[in-house]
This record gives structure tokens, C-alpha cells and sequence, in this order.
């Protein structure tokens, strides 16, 4: 077995050079935790599009809590002051699943990030840009238009995201909660998307957190989400999350290509096992395969083009762990 493990560790080193660390779970039970390119277990990394998937869950949380009713409320409802272009129909009719099951339309073909983040308040910005000519229902995957979310979480909570998160699902699962922090221009964007070492959620300038990318977790962290995911939302003897929000969420309710999606969750295989995961840039993954009590974190600084993940799950990672139990 040590063997196996120092060829697998050599095969990290050589063709996913930008993997800063791995866990693996099985049965709740750390079967493997390393760390590289001198990585270490408390250094956080951004988690890019993983982000939208934390979102998902404090949906689901402010749903149980009471906070928000139902995913099938119209994302107006929550903006009394928002003011709807003229002309503008199709905003009417968008609902909250619509934006956890990717379905919004929106007005841009490419998506704008510069005129968002360097507007004032970056959720009013990508309500500008929902609705459209198009109705809902079609998968349009969007990064700026997720803010929607957060900003739905703001108003039905008066709390911030990060303030929520804190409470419901960080403290809870003995996750470190990170602090809040901003950019101010391009340069300091790309800093963050580059830099080796990065902490923090990042907020608009009014104090909204980023719901599509921007929050920086340890691959412990990931792997305790993963694992609460796959314990149906309980943790250590406590409900964090509705099972029924867990098996609404990992199941199919949309679709890009052939590849399914839940609530901000990709599906990731059909071969009756019920796998489901995290994705973001950069090769950091949540991957839960309930069939075998697995869950796999990879964080990963970024990389454009990072080699499929799930592809090194499936063809090494798995296969290493699952016969040693």
C-alpha cells in the first residue's frame, strides 16, 4: 500500500501540480490527508466555484429556519425596491430555483464581470442584467448573475452571508470562519486569483459577500461540507441541513449538455451509485459518492485548464482507498 500511495503522491507532483491538498473520507472515518507544493493543513485556498455550492446549502438552511418560504418565490419578492427596467417582463417570472438550477436568462451573451464588480453594489448589478428576451427555464450557467442569491440571503436573514454562514454552518462543523474582505480594482482581482496564499470571503462595496466565487476554505473544511452532505445534513448528533434540501439538491433538476445539475451541485454519475460535487476553477472539488461513503476534497490554487478531477477520483482515487476498507 505505501507503495501505491508514493506512486499516486508522484503522479500529484507531476501532472496536477497545482493541488495544494487532499482528503479523503470513507465512512466519516480520514483515510488519506496530504498536502503539497508546500501546502500546509491550515493554509486556505480559493475555492472558486465551490463557493456557489456553500450558497446552496445556506439556502437551504434559511429555508428550514424560516427565513426564506419556498424556492418557488420570485426573486422580486425580495427586492421591494428594485426598480425593473422598462420593458422588462421576464424578471417577473424568475424564481430562486430558477437561479439554483441555473434556468435565469439573462441580457449578455458573455458575462460582464468587469461592469459588476466594479459597480457599487454587485448585486443590483446582476439583477440588471436577469430577464431578458428569453423565458426561464433554459441552463445558462452564470457566475455573476448567483450574486442574486446572496443578496436574497441578505435581505431574508438582515444578516450578512458571512454572518449567517457563521452561525448555521461554519461554527457548527468546527470550520474556522474566514474574514470578510474586498478588492478594489482589476489588479486586485487577479491578485487574488493568483496569489499562492489567500484567505477571506470577499463582499461588494456595500457589504455583500460574492455568492459564485470569492470565499477561501481549507481542503478540511471542504471535506467536512462533503461529509455533512453525505450524513443527510447532520453533524456530530446535530441537523445543519434538512435531508430532504440534501436529496432535492443532489438529484437532477436541470441539464448543460450531458451533464446534469442539481441546486448549485453538479450530478456526476449515472451509473447508480448517486455520486454528486463541488466544482470549481482550478481543480478544487466536494466530491460525495453516497454508494461507497466517500467524500473527496481537492483544493487547488488556480490554474486556466487544471486536468478533470473527477477523472483522477475515479481513476486512482477511489481505486487506492475503497479496497483497503
Amino acid at each position: 500500500m505505501n507503495n501505491r500511495i508514493e506512486n499516486f503522491e508522484n503522479l500529484i507532483k507531476t501532472d496536477y501540480g497545482n493541488i495544494a491538498g487532499i482528503v479523503v473520507l470513507i465512512g466519516s472515518e480520514k483515510v488519506y490527508e496530504s498536502y503539497f507544493d508546500g501546502y500546509t493543513a491550515y493554509d486556505t485556498i480559493h475555492v472558486a466555484s465551490v463557493t456557489k455550492s456553500i450558497i446552496s446549502a445556506l439556502i437551504g438552511i434559511a429555508i428550514d429556519q424560516g427565513f426564506i418560504k419556498s424556492i418557488d418565490q420570485n426573486v422580486l419578492e425580495f427586492f421591494p425596491d428594485y426598480t425593473i427596467k422598462r420593458g422588462e417582463k421576464t424578471i417577473q417570472d424568475i424564481t430562486i430555483k430558477n437561479m439554483l438550477t441555473m434556468t435565469a436568462p439573462y441580457k449578455y451573451k458573455s458575462e460582464p464581470y468587469t461592469k459588476v464588480y466594479t459597480s457599487g453594489d454587485w448585486t443590483k448589478a446582476a439583477m440588471d442584467l436577469l430577464g431578458g428576451k428569453d423565458n426561464p427555464g433554459e441552463f445558462k450557467y452564470s457566475t455573476i448573475g448567483i450574486q442574486v442569491l446572496s443578496g436574497i440571503l441578505t435581505h431574508a436573514t438582515g444578516q450578512s452571508v458571512l454572518h449567517f454562514a457563521t452561525d448555521h454552518l461554519f461554527e457548527p462543523l468546527g470550520i474556522k470562519a474566514p474574514a470578510s474582505a474586498m478588492i478594489h480594482c482589476k489588479e486586485d482581482y487577479l491578485a487574488f486569483l493568483k496569489n499562492k496564499h489567500v484567505s477571506g470571503w470577499m463582499m461588494d462595496p456595500i457589504g455583500t459577500h460574492t455568492a459564485g466565487w470569492g470565499l477561501a476554505l481549507t481542503a478540511m473544511d471542504m471535506a467536512k461540507i462533503g461529509q455533512m452532505y453525505l450524513n443527510q445534513g447532520c453533524w456530530n448528533g446535530r441537523q445543519i441541513l434538512s435531508s430532504t434540501w440534501i436529496k432535492d439538491s443532489t438529484q437532477e433538476s436541470s441539464r448543460w449538455g450531458d451533464l446534469p445539475y442539481g441546486y448549485l451541485w453538479w450530478i456526476v454519475s449515472n451509473e447508480g451509485l448517486g455520486c454528486y460535487a463541488a466544482l470549481g476553477d482550478g481543480g478544487n472539488v466536494i466530491f460525495v459518492n453516497p454508494a461507497k461513503k466517500m467524500v473527496v476534497a481537492i483544493a487547488s490554487r488556480f490554474m486556466p485548464r487544471a486536468k478533470d478531477r473527477i477523472e483522477l477520483i475515479r481513476t486512482y482515487i477511489s481505486p487506492l482507498f475503497e479496497e483497503n476498507q
